[in-house]
């Protein structure tokens, strides 16, 4: 990590990565809308606003457990008790993951390995050269978090907490892990800025906020691309983001450049 240039205000800065690093619209996504088809025997598959009305919600940032919330509520709009539904909450994973990654576990060939990046690995190179620290939350798997980042991105060990580090968004104990882990490269009052797509992220800024009051927690929202399809629409998700408690909402990641970072840093923003 290059020595922070005193001249730039110091500044932490945390990304989510689906969303946010990579599109997911077509894999994660994808494999929810396949997987709750499968588990309702066809009868309803959810679509991309369905999926964001749930998130909406602030809880439901692990994509296997959104899968079998959406299952159980359309059984209950049929007037089927949860009680009374079969579900295995194994078989839903293993049918999400095998559509997700594919169908060899050991080698995958499923909706991951045609994901877009929204950013490269440029972009990291200049936050190393300012002297910003930076990591990732996700509630992806470590093994998917990992492809992306370092297979695809050529990231080199980037400090990461994921899914099975830490408890689920929009507890902040995994957002804390990561700035104990880039402490070391800044003082215990650097602000930090947390970059994230949905409702569960911006909570978890908040959430942080209430436990280290050492620092300023900055959630910066990012539109995801299925977000941007309409112009009505992004003004929706917007209006989501910041009520949930963003400081600005960007629609791309790469909008978040040094001077935008400063003027977050400085409250001009």
């Amino acid at each position: 990590m290059a020595k922070q240039n005193q001249a730039f205000p110091p500044a932490i800065v945390v990304f989510d990565i689906d969303g946010v690093i990579r599109d997911v619209g077509g894999s994660y996504r994808r494999a929810l809308a396949d997987t709750v088809e499968q588990f309702t025997q066809s009868a309803y598959r959810p679509s991309a606003t369905d999926i964001d009305a749930l998130k909406a919600e602030g809880h439901w940032n692990n994509d296997w457990e959104g899968s079998q919330e959406l299952v159980y509520r359309h059984f209950e709009a049929q007037g089927v008790e949860r009680s009374h539904l079969n579900l295995n909450y194994g078989d839903i994973v293993a049918f999400f993951q095998s559509r997700y990654r594919g169908p060899d576990p050991q080698h995958w060939t499923g909706y991951i390995c045609q994901e877009p990046l929204l950013l490269n690995a440029d972009y990291f190179d200049l936050l190393t050269q300012a002297g910003i620290p930076w990591g990732f939350f996700s509630g992806a798997t470590r093994g998917s978090a990992s492809y992306v980042l370092e297979k695809r991105l050529g990231l080199r060990s980037p400090v990461l907490v994921a899914m099975e580090d830490a408890p689920g968004k929009p507890d902040p104990t995994g957002l804390i892990e990561v700035v104990q882990q880039l402490e070391p490269f800044g003082a215990s009052s650097t602000p930090v800025l947390y970059l994230g797509d949905t409702v569960a992220d911006l909570h978890t800024v908040q959430n942080a906020s209430r436990i280290d009051l050492s620092r300023r927690w900055i959630g910066v929202g990012i539109l995801p691309p299925h977000a941007q399809a309409t112009a009505e629409y992004s003004v929706t998700y917007t209006t989501n983001l910041n009520n949930a408690g963003a400081a600005v909402v960007l629609a791309n990641v790469k909008n978040l450049t040094l001077d935008y970072i400063k003027k977050l840093v400085s409250s001009e923003v």
